[in-house]
């Protein structure tokens, strides 16, 4: 009777036993709040840990349900990247927040960014071409589409820098051809900045040095052309100078009269103009 009684019992607390739920293996925890999210990574930016902040402007771009706050995130994790020089992750970022995102309110911002990247990325003259290019095709392409905009304003004068960069480098080249007196390809360079970078600080140079290379291969009739050019428009220049010392002295006091005269002959002609409008 008692032996009946406790296999009962144990089958009642067997029983008890599997009525019980069992504990879940995997418990979801409590739903993320990208406002939080994004003051970390604000807080992170404003005391410039910006590696931190891109961790959390991209986690907090995953968890907002509003489009536009996402888009604010990707912005911020973008910019936070060009902040420590993380070129190419921040470009990344940037397309792929142009191709979420086309109507956003910032997306002109996100162009003039991957500008300014592509425009960080150059460096001097003696180095590789291709930034240079890839820089100034971004900027050219920018100001085309969006000529009216302050950053616009900022990225003309960037591009005239890009100019001067690329006629340097066009000189640098034509100076080494001219050392190893290979003078058809250094004509060929110079003449890229006289028609390509004629309104950078190089221009002079570049026209002094055509002179040099045409009167060195006898072609004094294209060195004397490129002379008169020189002195019209830089004849204060040392470059100026310079040029008139590849001639004797005779042609060159006879050059300059005749440019003289003809500096001359165009003022009379504005005074004369100027009287009879009045």
């Amino acid at each position: 009777m008692l032996s009946r009684i406790f296999l009962l019992c144990i089958i009642f607390i067997f029983l008890i036993s599997c009525l019980k739920k069992e504990k879940p293996l995997y418990q979801p925890s409590e739903k993320i709040n990208p406002y939080e999210i994004y003051e970390e990574g604000l807080e992170a930016f404003q005391e410039r840990d910006f590696f931190y902040a891109e961790k959390k402007f991209s986690e907090a771009e995953l968890n907002f349900e509003l489009i536009e706050l996402s888009a604010k995130s990707s912005i911020m994790a973008s910019f936070s990247l060009y902040s420590i020089n993380f070129y190419q992750e921040a470009l990344e970022n940037l397309q792929n927040y142009m191709k979420k995102y086309p109507l956003d309110k910032n997306y002109i911002y996100a162009k003039y960014l991957e500008a300014i990247i592509y425009f960080e990325q150059i460096g001097d003259e003696k180095k590789d071409l291709k930034p240079l290019l890839q820089s100034q095709e971004k900027i050219n392409l920018f100001i085309k589409n969006y000529p009216d905009t302050d950053y616009a304003t900022d990225l003309k004068f960037k591009r005239n820098f890009i100019e001067n960069q690329l006629a340097a480098k066009e000189l640098y080249i034509a100076r080494y051809y001219m050392s190893l007196q290979k003078w058809v390809p250094a004509v060929k360079r110079l003449r890229i900045i006289v028609e390509k970078y004629n309104s950078t600080i190089f221009i002079e140079e570049a026209l002094h040095r055509l002179v040099e290379v045409y009167y060195n291969i006898g072609l004094e009739d294209e060195a004397e052309k490129y002379a008169k050019i020189l002195g019209y428009n830089y004849n204060s220049s040392k470059w100026f100078e310079m040029s008139y010392k590849v001639f004797n002295k005779d042609y060159e006091f006879a050059l300059k009269k005749k440019i003289q005269e003809k500096k001359d002959k165009g003022l009379i002609k504005k005074i004369v103009d100027g009287i009879k409008k009045n």
